[in-house]
């Protein structure tokens, strides 16, 4: 029987949850403490709320790895609220949600938690090798982090049971696909979760500067087989990185790189899961008014491995190509990390990344992920949201209109690869 615990502020001294018992949980807001490694959940980050306050908040619960479904209740009793919530590391899950006065309003959704340890196929624990720095990150500590943000948030409750049964989108990939922790940068691999339902759990390891080869040797992609399942997916979204160890004897688009994807592919298909390949997303690179190619081979090669093997290919570099030449020269730096001096606290020069997005640009282009998911006419084309199972990359979102609450973390230093 699975336990539901019910928190107010007179149980909370007394009560402890141990990770290992975690089965499901139900928290009241605003009446909770702050996080300690005794209770297990609580405010975090050195932040608390009070119901009125209108400041992001966050909040954690200790828990295992696993995919855990989350049901909100949003809104107050006693103010208009307007609420986003974000997961793990501003990993998008509810955007804006407006509320009136009184009005409540219920959203689930399902969030995939990990940390660096797995068992592997001949029972022997091991990790992944992370790098300086990344072990502290969020999305790989041993708590499940949530993000109350948004222009006036408020929640009522947050409740969390652990879910066995659903299948997971297990993405693989590089600076352009990580759940990137600090503002002023984004990826599309942390807004995808946005434009899914209920149905199907994503789990980002990417991460930057990885390759493919590098991607297997820091046992990233060991950890991914230990856990996939019959009916499990994974995205592989690789190009950037990869082209610049081409010099090196039996690197290239079609000879290692190739070779690597086609043992992942063999061995998801050991496993009963479905490969989905990507090419890689293009730099903003103009002339003549038309983006061009930076990636060498690589688009080609995966268009190639993609038509070989019957796999679904979507074809960032020409979607996200179009994106930009449909913004302009000069308009398509609202998508990446293009700011001025003095925009960001602590910014001391202008940023002018052509590789890096920002909330805006990822967002988009993880729009188009899901409209190419929609239409493959693939099971996992069912878990689109039907209001955004449609989208033109030469038609996007005006950049005036979009919204993004930044988190409080902020950090000018350029993610590893380019």
């Amino acid at each position: 029987m699975k336990h539901i615990f019910s928190l107010f502020v007179l149980f909370l001294c007394g009560f402890s949850l141990q990770a290992e018992e975690f089965t499901s949980l139900s928290v009241d807001f605003p009446k909770v403490a702050a996080y300690t490694d005794a209770t297990g959940f609580g405010y975090d980050l050195g932040t608390s709320w009070d119901g009125r306050s209108t400041a992001p908040f966050f909040f954690s619960v200790n828990v295992p790895d696993g995919n855990y479904r989350v049901t909100v209740t949003i809104g107050s009793k006693k103010r208009a609220a307007t609420t986003t919530i974000r997961c793990e590391s501003r990993r998008l899950y509810v955007e804006n949600l407006a509320t009136k006065k009184g009005e409540l309003v219920t959203r689930t959704f399902v969030v995939n938690k990990r940390d660096s340890l797995f068992t592997d196929a001949k029972g022997k624990v091991d990790k992944v090798k992370l790098k300086p720095g990344e072990g502290g990150k969020l999305h790989w500590d041993r708590k499940l982090t949530f993000e109350i943000n948004g222009e006036a948030p408020a929640i009522q409750s947050i409740s969390i049971e652990r879910d066995d049964q659903i299948s997971t989108l297990y993405l693989l990939g590089n600076s352009t696909v990580v759940d990137q922790s600090n503002e002023p940068w984004a990826s599309w691999g942390q807004m995808i979760p946005r434009f899914l339902n209920e149905g199907i759990a994503v789990a980002n390891y990417a991460e930057s500067g990885l390759a493919v080869a590098t991607l297997i040797g820091q046992n990233r992609w060991a950890k991914v087989l230990s856990l996939l399942t019959e009916g499990d997916y994974v995205i592989l979204e690789f190009g950037h990185n990869d082209q610049k160890t081409d010099d090196r004897p039996g690197n290239g688009a079609y000879y290692a790189f190739s070779h690597q994807v086609k043992m992942i592919l063999d061995q998801c298909r050991q496993k009963g899961a479905t490969l989905i390949l990507c090419t890689p997303t293009m730099r903003r690179s103009f002339k003549d008014g038309v983006n061009q190619n930076t990636h060498k081979d690589y688009p080609a090669a995966i268009r190639d491995i993609a038509e070989r093997e019957g796999l679904l290919c979507i074809d960032l570099q020409k979607m996200t190509g179009k994106f930009y030449e449909a913004m302009g020269e000069e308009d398509s730096k609202r998508a990446f990390v293009h700011y001025p001096a003095g925009t960001w606290p602590g910014q001391e020069k202008a940023l002018a990344d052509n590789t890096h997005f920002n909330p805006y640009g990822a967002y988009e282009i993880a729009k188009m992920v899901a409209a190419a998911l929609a239409k493959s006419e693939m099971p996992i084309g069912a878990y689109v949201l039907p209001e955004f199972s449609q989208f033109d990359p030469s038609h996007p979102d005006a950049f005036e209109t979009f919204h993004w609450n930044n988190c409080p973390f902020v950090d000018m230093t350029k993610p590893d690869g380019n």
